[in-house]
């Protein structure tokens, strides 16, 4: 029995020309700003502040990194400076500590020390290794 593979699945629908429903929603929230920021700001200032809401809102509406959308590489930015992806193991010694309040001896660590290879034998190792193994010493 065969099935119908669903293709296509991340097109967004289209409203208006090519603008999608979240862009559409991130667009009049641009131009809300726009509009308060006419109402409380003279002109010259809100010429200002209007090429910087209107570029910011054009940028998170239209632009994409790597396929996604803009809001959600700021969103990875703000994840990866939140939770760095890398860990760094700081050693700590905790001392371990009874119900009683009384610290248990710490155990001494026990090495065994293991006899270092002759050096002949590493050499025929080596000798194995750079042949690939198609010379044997006798």
């Amino acid at each position: 029995m065969q099935f119908v593979v669903p293709q296509f699945i991340d097109v967004e629908s289209k409203i208006i020309g090519p603008v999608t429903p979240k862009q559409f929603v991130i667009l009049i929230i641009t131009a809300l700003f726009l509009f308060v920021s006419y109402k409380l700001a003279d002109f010259t200032l809100f010429i200002i502040e209007a090429v910087i809401i209107f570029g910011l809102g054009v940028t998170l509406a239209f632009l994409k990194v790597n396929g996604q959308p803009f809001y959600f590489f700021l969103l990875n930015i703000g994840h990866s400076l939140k939770k760095p992806s890398l860990r760094i193991w700081k050693k700590e010694m905790i001392p371990i500590v009874e119900e009683k309040g009384k610290k248990l001896k710490e155990e001494e660590k026990v090495v065994t020390a293991r006899k270092p290879l002759a050096t002949s034998k590493l050499s025929q190792l080596a000798l194995q290794v750079d042949t690939g193994g198609r010379y044997e010493e006798e």
